[in-house]
C-alpha cells in the first residue's frame, strides 16, 4: 500500500489532530476560574488572620496605653472618678485573660479598643460602689482584643474582682446562661432576670457573643458582691487573685 502525502514516510504514524477551537476556549475558562478561586481564597485566608489576630494585637497595644494612663492617674492622687479614661479594672480568672480595661459605654469602637464597657443604653449600668444595681459589662468574644472569649470557662462559684482606684470588689458567679436573644436586655436589670436573683443586691453581669465567631446570640455570667477591700499602699490583690 502506498503512503499519501498526509502521512509521516519515516514514522508510519498519522499525524495528531488539531484540537478544536471550542475545547481550547472552555480550558482557557476553567484556568481563569481556578485562577480566581485560589484568589479568593488568600483573599479570604488573609481577612480571617485580620479579623482574629491583628486586630487582637492592634486592640491590646490601645489597650494597655489607656490602662497605663488610667493607672498614672490613679497615682497621682484622689480625684474625681474618670469615666473618660476608664473606671477601673476587671479581673476574671477563670477567664486567664489577665486584667481588662473597664470604660463608660458598649458602643463597637468603645470594644474595639480591647476593652470591657458598662452600658448607658438601653439599660443604664449600676457602678459597683452604688448602694445597690447591677453592674453590667459587654466585651468582645473574638477579635478585637478577645476579653470574653473564654466565658463559657466561667462556672458557679469561681471569683469576679474589680478592681477601682481604692477598692477592691469582689464577686461570686451565681448563675451563668449559655444563650439568649441580643435583645433580651431583662438579664442587665438592677435584679436580673432568669439569674434567680429574689432581691435587690450588689450585682455584676458580663455579656458577649455567642456562638463563638458570631453575634447571633449573647452569653450571660451573673455574680454577686461578697465584700469590698480596701486598697494599700502596694495595691496588694485580694487572695482569689494571688
Amino acid at each position: 500500500m502506498s503512503v499519501t502525502k498526509d502521512q509521516d514516510s519515516r514514522s508510519g504514524e498519522r499525524a495528531a489532530p488539531t484540537p478544536r477551537g471550542g475545547r481550547g476556549a472552555f480550558a482557557r475558562v476553567v484556568s481563569v476560574f481556578g485562577e480566581l478561586l485560589i484568589t479568593a481564597g488568600l483573599v479570604l485566608g488573609l481577612f480571617v488572620v485580620y479579623s482574629l489576630w491583628w486586630t487582637n494585637v492592634v486592640a491590646d497595644r490601645a489597650a494597655d496605653r489607656r490602662g497605663d494612663a488610667v493607672r498614672d492617674h490613679w497615682a497621682s492622687g484622689p480625684g474625681r472618678l474618670d469615666t473618660k479614661g476608664g473606671v477601673g479594672f476587671l479581673h476574671v480568672p477563670a477567664m486567664k485573660n489577665g486584667e481588662v480595661l473597664v470604660e463608660k459605654g458598649t458602643d463597637t469602637k468603645i470594644l474595639n479598643d480591647g476593652v470591657a464597657g458598662y452600658y448607658t443604653d438601653p439599660v443604664k449600668s449600676a457602678l459597683p460602689q452604688d448602694d445597690k444595681g447591677n453592674f453590667s459589662l459587654a466585651a468582645h468574644r473574638d477579635g478585637h482584643g478577645a476579653k470574653f472569649h473564654n466565658i463559657d470557662k466561667v462556672k458557679k462559684g469561681d471569683t469576679v474582682v474589680f478592681e477601682s482606684a481604692d477598692k477592691w470588689y469582689v464577686y461570686k458567679v451565681f448563675a451563668t446562661l449559655p444563650q439568649t436573644s441580643k435583645y433580651d436586655v431583662k438579664v442587665l436589670g438592677d435584679v436580673p432576670e432568669k439569674s434567680g436573683a429574689k432581691g435587690p443586691g450588689r450585682y455584676i453581669t458580663l455579656t458577649t457573643c455567642t456562638p463563638v465567631y458570631t453575634s447571633t446570640y449573647r452569653y450571660i455570667v451573673w455574680g454577686k458582691l461578697e465584700r469590698v477591700d480596701k486598697v494599700d499602699a502596694e495595691r496588694t490583690p485580694p487572695p482569689e487573685l494571688r
